[in-house]
């Protein structure tokens, strides 16, 4: 059945103004914002003043008002925000993709308690319906795997270095475009895919994983070299959000990986997502879109909004089936490592060496390494150090060779 939306609507940045443009701008959704919350009542806005208040509780406490649109930056004052927007009767769609991978078992429970929806297609992905695919058109397909490009700032600036435009220019050049924020730690180190990897987890394999359980490596420390690597052997590089099954458990992290060219995502370009399913019954799907700027993000959020006319929820059947499935780090992984300095690369243990390269100028290393001792170094900080996944399937285990575990470069110019 059909519902009157009156929205209530917390925040009013890029993707609050997107989703104010849009959803004046549709004809095909009946809902209208009543009043929009803001902290700084001085900043100025692309609308008046007359249409801000300033506190939320003009928002809780309006009974007209049946959703709030959360779509602040603070993950934990949203958090507060959404349990009380819970308390209050009301349904919420929310962005948040922090908030919502530290805290969904949470909220969910809030959520049923008081018998309304939680909604967050806007967390993941950009405009890409991920989430909603995954709870309708997978839930009675078992998932194998995906890959995920779905931070569309690191993507832009690796498709820049993928042409030859080197690091800081590109992170410039997206900062420039509003792609980028003038921190952009959260972005270049991965932790912004992490979270969204976090909340895939949820829904692909029934799973919750939090954040800190999850390793992620960004893009800052991608060098020249591996650049030239991957376009020597007619690679690419992406930031994947990446998630397998491996027997009866699964494994999943972030981190850049050379793609080949004939990887669904190898072409995927710019600020654009895309996710890669593989089902053992649908076999091999591209789900693409834009996944930054103010009006993408905004149209998964106003697609949430639009369900809530039919008091739509999530059903996590995977969270209800998965069984004996079990989060691991214990897998191998084939790794292209680098540095100036030998000492920093045979500080990793290898269990199985391909190629060796030492220069006075360059070492590097590739080969497989066990996951859960690469996990307990902080490579983000490492700036010494530029690591890539090469493109090889995760294996639960590897025949080593006699070179494994003890250092096989050594310091030829001393």
């Amino acid at each position: 059945m059909k519902k009157e939306l009156t929205i209530g609507l917390i925040g009013f940045g890029c993707v609050g103004f997107g989703l104010y443009e849009i959803l004046n701008q549709s004809r095909l959704i009946d809902a209208r914002i009543k009043r929009i919350v803001v902290k700084d009542r001085y900043k100025r806005r692309e609308i008046g003043q007359e249409n801000f208040s300033f506190s939320v509780s003009d928002i809780l406490e309006d009974e007209e008002i049946n959703v709030v649109v959360e779509l602040i930056d603070d993950s934990e004052q949203a958090f507060e925000m959404v349990k009380k927007a819970f308390a209050a009767g009301k349904d919420v769609v929310s962005a948040n993709k922090k908030m919502i991978a530290e805290h969904l078992d949470e909220l969910l429970e809030l959520a049923e308690e008081n018998e309304v929806s939680f909604l967050y297609e806007g967390a993941v992905g950009g405009s890409i319906p991920i989430l909603r695919n995954l709870e309708e058109y997978y839930n009675n397909d078992t998932l194998t795997s995906l890959e995920g490009i779905v931070n569309g700032t690191t993507n832009y600036i690796l498709t820049k270095s993928n042409s030859g435009i080197g690091y800081d220019e590109a992170l410039a050049e997206a900062q420039k475009l509003g792609f980028a924020e003038s921190n952009p730690t959260l972005d270049v180190d991965g932790y912004d895919s992490k979270y969204k990897l976090s909340i895939l987890l949820k829904h692909a394999f029934g799973l919750t994983v939090q954040p800190k359980s999850l390793f992620n490596l960004g893009i800052r420390h991608v060098s020249d070299h591996a650049v030239s690597y991957a376009r020597e052997k007619g690679y690419r590089i992406k930031l994947f959000s990446r998630a397998e099954k491996l027997g009866d458990k699964v494994v999943g992290f972030v981190a850049p990986h050379f793609v080949k060219s004939d990887h669904f995502a190898f072409g995927v370009n710019d600020e654009f997502n895309a996710v890669v399913l593989q089902g053992l019954f649908s076999d091999q799907q591209l789900f693409l879109g834009k996944g930054a700027g103010s009006h993408p993000t905004a149209s998964a959020v106003l697609s949430d909004i639009s369900a809530l006319k039919f008091n739509y929820k999530y059903e996590y059947r995977k969270s209800e089936s998965n069984g004996e499935v079990e989060f691991s780090n214990d897998f191998f992984v084939k790794i292209y490592l680098e540095s100036k300095y030998i000492e920093a690369i045979n500080e990793v243990p290898f269990y199985h060496v391909d190629e060796l390269f030492q220069s006075d100028h360059i070492n590097y290393q590739t080969g497989w390494v066990k996951f859960s001792e690469l996990k307990t170094f902080d490579f983000n900080h490492k700036e010494e150090v530029s690591l890539v996944v090469l493109p090889e399937p995760l294996r639960e285990s590897i025949p080593s060779n006699k070179m494994a575990n003890r250092p096989l470069l050594e310091n030829l110019y001393t």
